[in-house]
């Protein structure tokens, strides 16, 4: 099965930018979905986007529509997800997440906080 590996998190101010990344031991090319999670301590893990398939669209969560960016570059089998004008409320574990269509295929995450 493709593992996947989170990277790019850190501390940043409110307003700076970050941009994760999530790199497959295999192809993503003919992925069903692909999508980036995250969880703040005692909260539950929300999806903040998600793409379904080649070519699609994404779909984001209110809260970061706007500010955050998912792309793919399928040659090197790694997602990204860019966030611009982080908020202190953006502070979570990030995860990226695969489904390979008989199986899915979490990372280990990410940590991401955000200073005010």
């Amino acid at each position: 099965q493709v593992q996947l590996v989170e990277s790019g998190g850190g501390l940043v101010q409110a307003g700076g930018s970050l941009r994760l990344s999530c790199a497959a031991s295999g192809s993503i090319s003919s992925v069903k979905t692909l999508g980036w999670y995250r969880q703040a301590p005692g909260k539950q893990r929300d999806e903040l986007v998600a793409v379904l398939g080649p070519g699609s669209s994404s779909n984001y969560a209110d809260s970061v529509r706007g500010r955050f960016t998912i792309s793919r570059d399928n040659a090197k089998n790694t997602v990204y997800l860019q966030m611009n004008s982080l908020k202190p409320e953006d502070t979570a574990v990030y995860y990226c997440n695969a489904d390979f269509w008989t199986y899915k295929s979490w990372g280990q995450g990410t940590q991401v906080t955000v200073s005010s």
